[in-house]
Parts: structure tokens; C-alpha cells; sequence
């Protein structure tokens, strides 16, 4: 069967449910047992659960960010211990128009494992659709070995980050809310604002009002305006701490247009170290 490699909606995913791994990734960044708690109410049949602070992100130091990158071979082995292997098809959901899914999307690509997507509209759409969910605990199956592989993603540093600040030819792309841009507001971090030159995408535009995805044609037209002629690769996405600025990668994955990089440390980085600039106010 062809794998996703980006979305899939309820009823595909419906249909070879037994086939995929699920796995559950409500979050919230003001509670942190509120994705476990909302798991246990209710979850796809068979989802298994991992939280955005500990099984997908790595240990902090306080100055690498909020969601550290975990190690490569731990996420493949704590992937790999829930019955993930290789060729089979893994698919990544929450509540949240794919805001958290998306960061096991784009971990399990750069693990190298292209059989990863995300369920468009999350379980809400899930709900919508008449599809039951449950609140038993599934059991983990090995299901053979899941291989660590050349990535399939691009990520940087902080410093070709610092770098990017004197290049014309690379864009950086935050997906954070225009206020929090802005410098408004920052309800996570110590310091407000953006990172110099940074252009706001913010990521609620990749969505329908019900959550789900826009079409790809006009998800390509916007990036298409975003970019005015760049090649998609020139840009170096971030976001908070790394975590949804894979929402506006993986949008771009459905517009046609893939090929940018991660920042993963994004602004809880950046900010961190008080010797890197900090703009406010719009861009430009």
C-alpha cells in the first residue's frame, strides 16, 4: 500500500488502522499533564501516548531551549519499543490542528523513516467522521527493527542561524503568533520579541476553520507569495522551541515545496544568550 508521507484524513486512516502506529500527542504548554490526562479520557483505538517534554525532546540545559532535539538513537529506540519498524506507517495525532503531532512527523524523518503522517484535523475530526475512540491501554508489539537512517529532514544550529542574519539568500520563517512576534507578549519565555529580519508565519494559517489542512493548491499559492521567487530550501523555520514550526514544514510538504530546514532551538535559544539580537514590533 503507498504510505503517507505527509496527512491523512479519518476515514483512510479508519480503513488500515490496524496496520498503523498511532500514537497520541495532545499537549499543553501550560499544563503539562493535561495530554496524559486527555489520553486517558479517551484516545484512537490502540494510540499509545508520548509527551512532547520528555519522550520527544531531549534533556535542557537551560540554554538550548524548551524542547531540545532528543538523541537520535533514543527516539529510534523508544519508537521501536511501541512497535515501530521499518516500512510500517506511523501516524501522529492531538487536538490541536496538528500544532504537537507534527513534531513526531518531522522527529521520525529525521530518524529516516519516511512512512510518517499526521492525522488531518485530529481526533476531533476523528470524532466527526463517527469513529469510536477507547480507553484501554494498548500493549506494545515488537514488530521487527526500526532502523536509525541518513536523515530526510534539514536542520541548523544556532549559529548558521547567526549566520543567516548577514545572508540575503536565507529567510527565517517563525510560526509563533503575530503578538508574541511581535514582543507583546511571552507567556513562555524571558525575553519578547523575534529574531532580526525573521518574516511571521504564523502557523494557524495553514488551517480551515475546522482544523484540518487548507488544500495544497492554496497552501502553494501562499507560500508561493511568502517566498517571492526563493527556492523553498533557503528558509530555516522556528518557531518557540521547535516544536510547531514544524507545522508550517509540514504544510509546506503538502503545498509542494519542501526542503526547508529546522531550527529546533528556536527563540527559547536564541533568547537565552543575551549577546543575540532581539527585534520587536513588525517585520522589517
Amino acid at each position: 500500500m503507498t504510505p503517507w508521507t505527509a496527512l491523512v484524513g479519518a476515514d483512510e486512516l479508519a480503513a488500515r488502522l490496524d496496520d498503523c502506529l498511532v500514537v497520541d500527542c495532545r499537549h499543553d504548554l501550560d499544563d503539562p499533564e493535561a495530554g496524559p490526562a486527555a489520553w486517558s479520557v479517551g484516545h484512537l483505538p490502540g494510540a499509545f501516548f508520548l509527551h512532547q517534554d520528555t519522550d520527544l525532546a531531549g534533556p535542557k540545559n537551560g540554554c538550548n531551549g524548551r524542547h531540545p532535539l532528543p538523541d537520535r538513537e533514543a527516539i529510534r529506540a523508544r519508537l521501536e519499543s511501541i512497535g515501530l519498524a521499518d516500512g510500517r506507517q506511523l501516524v501522529a495525532y492531538d487536538d490541536s490542528g496538528g500544532a504537537y503531532a507534527v513534531r513526531l512527523w518531522w522527529l521520525a524523518r529525521w530518524i529516516g523513516h519516511p512512512e510518517a503522517a499526521v492525522l488531518d484535523g485530529g481526533i476531533q475530526a476523528w470524532r466527526r467522521a463517527g469513529y469510536p475512540v477507547d480507553r484501554v491501554k494498548p500493549v506494545a508489539q515488537p514488530r521487527g527493527a526500526l532502523s536509525l537512517r541518513a536523515s530526510l529532514v534539514p536542520w541548523v544550529e544556532v549559529d548558521a542561524v547567526l549566520a543567516a542574519l548577514q545572508r540575503a539568500d536565507r529567510t527565517i520563517v517563525d510560526a509563533r503568533t503575530p503578538e508574541r512576534f511581535r514582543g507583546e507578549v511571552e507567556p513562555f519565555d524571558p525575553v519578547a520579541g523575534h529574531i532580526p529580519g525573521a518574516v511571521n508565519r504564523p502557523l494557524q494559517r495553514n488551517l480551515r476553520p475546522d482544523g484540518r489542512f487548507k488544500p495544497p493548491a492554496v497552501l502553494r499559492d501562499e507560500y508561493l507569495a511568502l517566498l517571492a521567487g526563493r527556492d523553498p530550501a533557503t528558509l530555516i523555520h522556528q518557531c518557540g522551541s521547535g516544536v510547531t514550526a514544524c507545522h508550517n514544514l509540514l504544510a509546506m510538504e503538502v503545498a509542494g515545496l519542501p526542503g526547508g530546514a529546522l531550527y529546533p532551538g528556536s527563540w527559547s535559544e536564541w533568547c537565552a544568550d543575551p549577546a543575540r539580537p532581539v527585534a520587536t514590533g513588525p517585520e522589517g
